[in-house]
């Protein structure tokens, strides 16, 4: 098995990040920063799990890395966003959120399409 550390090292920081915001909305925000922080920390936190599954799938493929990438980006950028909002009343980080939102797209539609089987194997 073939590990891209680098992506794990980066899956796990953000799953960390994620555990300290859910944590953080749960014990010390006030009612709108504690939703705007469980969004961004429901969507992170799963997201660096792929990236994680991404970095360790045991045959390396370049889609399946890029895809890692963008799950763990995508969730970052889409928790920083919301909590930037949150804590630091930028309501114009709303604007970036959705960049977030489509970078773990395209990491789900990535790794559907490496699922499907190559003209080599279907023969």
């Amino acid at each position: 098995m073939t590990v891209t550390r680098n992506l794990v090292v980066f899956a796990a920081l953000n799953g960390a990040l994620a555990v300290a915001l859910g944590a953080f909305a749960a014990h010390g925000a006030g009612p709108q920063v504690k939703q705007l922080l469980t969004t961004g920390a429901h969507y992170q936190l799963p997201h660096a799990v792929v990236a994680l599954v991404c970095g360790m799938w045991p045959a390396r493929s370049r889609i399946i890395v890029i895809a890692g990438w963008l799950a763990a980006a995508g969730g970052l950028v889409f928790a920083l966003a919301l909590s930037a909002i949150a804590l630091l009343s930028l309501p114009a980080m709303g604007a970036v959120a959705p960049v977030g939102g489509l970078l773990m797209i395209a990491a789900w539609l990535l790794i559907g399409f490496a699922a499907l089987p190559t003209q080599a194997a279907s023969a």
